[in-house]
């Protein structure tokens, strides 16, 4: 019979049509999910990565030594991993040594879906307050010793490992130790046999400095860590240079490098506005450096250094090797300043002013005892035509020069040459010249020419950097006779004098003389026994 137009379902599946048919779908699916599910659960509860028994393998793997845990958990949701407080690193070589380092907080974070893909694999560990003590490379229990050869990274893939607030403390012979203080390490694609790269904030010990680097390291190779390719940028600014002796100012550097731990290539710039030596006047210096560094062992070979201050350029090359380091420079000015490269050593006006080249070859010992303590220089300088900046020596200089002068053709032609530069103030050019060597804060020359058109001087003898006492003697030759040399009544009493001091077959006169005191009290005084 058919059912009347217009009247009601019977059922609430005739009346609901659409609610019964969502229902039942749910239905099916929930009949297949609900299996899958308890498969999966139970895959994953059998294969859980995360118990204790499999994690301490992993940390061994990652960390590349014993470890030992004081409280340890799992974590379900929202990801599953772990948790763990109070880890200890412990050395591989004895348990007698003591540990490698520690942990405060270790956080293992994975993904459920390569839970249950059955994938090894890790999205993040990060660790906090984590403490590594090392020794010195090179000396039982090392670096490379006491990382382990295990430390070729983990066989299970890391995403992504952060470190916070880390201390890098390495141990050295003399009892003390360096400390790093990391701030922040990232590392990403952390996998045994893979590159991965990294970013990294820290501060430097010596000398004190922030740096902070991003780049590429990778594959690790335990067995051959010299080999290990690193590369990336890096700035290291803030840096204290007190910290490495007898040197004030604070420098700023970037640059990047790439190379074998054990060869390294560094290409970089720096500036230091405010550099000087001891008490100094602070000079700014720009520099730039291409080296090569050794990464197990600190020694660094510099291929190409320059320097520039104000209008003169320093070029170096050398090494900083050795254990303890020392420094083996060799440098060179081709035409420059005087007063440039005095300033950073002067606490006042700098005395002379002028072009200079110069060459040589400087040692510079362990750190320790003072930086001219340590300080060996082996050079030549010449200073073709140097003023002097004392306004009342200088005068006093002129006048001596016009007296001394006889029409002789040397002195004539160095007079000629320099009258073109001479200040209207009365001043008067002179040249300066010879060798040098530097030993404890002493300066020592075999035999240094001073020339001022119508004489000059050859004098040999020592000066003091710390009291800046001289002690200098030699011969002061001059065109005119020794009773020239004075006015008034001095060269009068002179006058008799003179044959005993001419030079032989030339006119003019030959007058031993010496240089001492300090400054304020500094005397010439003739010098017949060089005894003085």
């Amino acid at each position: 019979m058919t059912k009347p137009a217009g009247d009601t379902p019977h059922t609430l599946a005739d009346k609901y049509p659409h609610y019964y048919r969502l229902t039942r779908f749910w239905k099916i699916v929930l009949s297949v999910l609900a299996p899958a599910l308890a498969i999966g659960g139970s895959v994953a509860a059998i294969h859980w990565p995360y118990r204790y028994r499999q994690v301490h393998p992993l940390l061994v793997e990652v960390f590349g030594n014993r470890v030992y845990i004081t409280h340890y958990h799992r974590i379900y949701f929202p990801h599953p991993g772990f948790e763990a407080t109070g880890v200890t690193l412990l050395r591989d070589d004895t348990v007698r040594q003591p540990a490698l380092g520690s942990v405060q907080t270790l956080f293992v974070e994975g993904r459920w879906t390569d839970l249950l893909l059955l994938r090894r694999r890790i999205r993040l560990v990060e660790a906090s307050g984590l403490h590594v003590v090392l020794n010195a490379p090179g000396q039982s229990g090392g670096a490379a010793n006491s990382a382990g050869a295990s430390l070729a990274g983990p066989t299970t893939p890391i995403d992504q490992m952060q470190i916070h607030n880390a201390v890098l403390d390495i141990l050295r012979g003399n009892g003390h130790r360096l400390t790093f203080a990391i701030r922040e390490l990232d590392i990403a694609g952390l996998q045994r046999g893979r590159p991965m790269s990294y970013k990294v904030d820290l501060q430097n010990p010596v000398p004190s400095g922030h740096i902070a680097a991003t780049g590429n390291i990778g594959p690790l190779n335990p067995k051959d860590p010299g080999s290990i390719p690193v590369s990336g940028r890096f700035t290291f600014n803030q840096v204290k240079l007190r910290d490495v002796g007898d040197l004030h100012g604070t420098l700023a550097s970037t640059g990047h490098f790439a190379g074998p731990l054990r060869n390294i290539q560094v290409d970089a710039v720096s500036d230091t506005p405010d550099f000087a030596v001891d008490d100094g006047k602070p000079t700014e210096v720009r520099g730039s450096i291409y080296c090569r560094v050794n990464a197990l062992n600190g020694d660094v070979f510099l291929d190409r250094v320059q320097a520039s201050t104000g209008r003169t350029i320093v070029t170096a090359r050398g090494q900083i090797a050795g254990s303890p380091k020392t420094a083996q420079i060799d440098f060179a000015v081709g035409h420059g300043r005087s007063e440039d490269v005095l300033r950073p050593f002067m606490h006042e006006k700098t005395p002379i002013l002028g072009p200079v080249s110069l060459h040589g070859e400087a040692d510079i010992g362990p750190t320790g005892p003072p930086f001219l303590q340590r300080l060996r220089v082996d050079g030549h300088f010449d200073i073709p035509a140097e003023r002097l900046t004392n306004q009342q020596t200088a005068k006093a200089l002129s006048a001596f020069s016009n007296r001394v002068q006889n029409g002789k053709s040397d002195g004539a032609k160095f007079s000629d040459a320099a009258a073109k530069q001479n200040p209207p103030d009365g001043g008067v050019f002179s040249s300066l010249s010879g060798p040098a060597n530097i030993r404890n804060g002493v300066v020592s020359t075999p035999g240094i020419l001073f020339r001022v058109a119508g004489a000059h001087v050859r004098l040999h003898g020592t000066f003091r950097f710390e009291s800046e006492e001289a002690h200098l003697t030699g011969t002061l030759k001059m065109d005119a006779p020794v009773s020239k040399a004075t006015t008034g009544w001095k060269s009068i009493v002179l006058r008799p004098l003179d044959p005993f001091f001419r030079r032989k077959h030339r006119q003019g006169s030959k007058i031993p003389i010496a240089v001492t005191g300090k400054p304020g009290h500094y005397k010439v005084t003739q010098d017949i026994s060089h005894t003085r």
